[in-house]
């Protein structure tokens, strides 16, 4: 990862977060960047080589942090070039409005890079990724909405805990079709239904009761979670 020294002392407050008006001045002066403007923070969570500028986007960086400063393409053309570079994991905060938001979009672009699994090479992007967001952003919630919810999950053997799982992941990825997750999975539509049920009773939780799914499904966010499978 490319390292400007003078760069990251402009840029580690505004960051941070506590940057004054006149440290966000002498930053753009500093940095030739304006006040006000379309930017992203984005955080990775390894050392890589990163994207230089082009295309009318301008990237600075400040250890695994880094500021861009969108052209008229939006997000959609750095993030791809980081993946291209092979950055990753990462996460992206939401466009913010100028210099001053910097420590809000560095805060917002860590929350995002907490919902990469392990050893991903994702660049993700918070929006994408909210309801996990949530979840990941408090490590006791998270942990006590697991063990709340899937605590009778754990005990079981890890191949039978795991059958039920990814029934539940396929059924929902199918848009909670019983019969396009048994496709997915191999197996006869039943199947698939009584697994589902049987992950109701162990759960006490209805799928077909709308606040008993989304707890479940955050939960099931929190399961996938580095914590939650160390």
């Amino acid at each position: 990862m490319r390292r400007d020294t003078g760069a990251a002392a402009l840029l580690g407050p505004l960051l941070a977060g506590s940057a004054q008006p006149h440290q966000v001045r002498r930053a753009a002066q500093g940095l030739g960047l304006p006040e006000r403007g379309r930017y992203a923070v984005v955080v990775l969570g390894a050392p890589a080589l990163v994207p230089s500028d082009g295309d009318g986007v301008r990237w600075c960086w400040c250890g695994e942090a880094g500021v861009v400063l969108l052209g008229p393409g939006g997000l959609a053309g750095p993030v791809a070039r980081l993946g291209e570079a092979g950055a990753g994991p990462g996460g992206v905060s939401p466009v913010v409005g100028g210099l001053a938001e910097l420590g809000l979009a560095r805060r917002l672009a860590g929350a995002a890079l907490l919902t990469c699994g392990p050893g991903a090479r994702e660049i993700v992007a918070l929006d994408e990724r909210l309801p996990t967001a949530l979840v990941a952003s408090v490590p006791e919630l998270s942990a006590r909405l697991v063990a709340e919810v899937f605590g009778p999950l754990l005990v079981l053997a890890p191949a039978e805990r795991a059958l039920l799982v990814g029934t539940l992941e396929a059924w929902l990825e199918c848009g909670g079709s019983v019969g396009r997750a048994a496709v997915r999975l191999r197996c006869h539509r039943n199947t698939v239904f009584n697994r589902l049920r049987r992950l109701e009773r162990l759960t006490s939780r209805s799928l077909s009761h709308p606040r008993e799914l989304v707890e479940t499904v955050l939960a099931l966010d929190a399961l996938r979670l580095p914590a939650a499978r160390g």
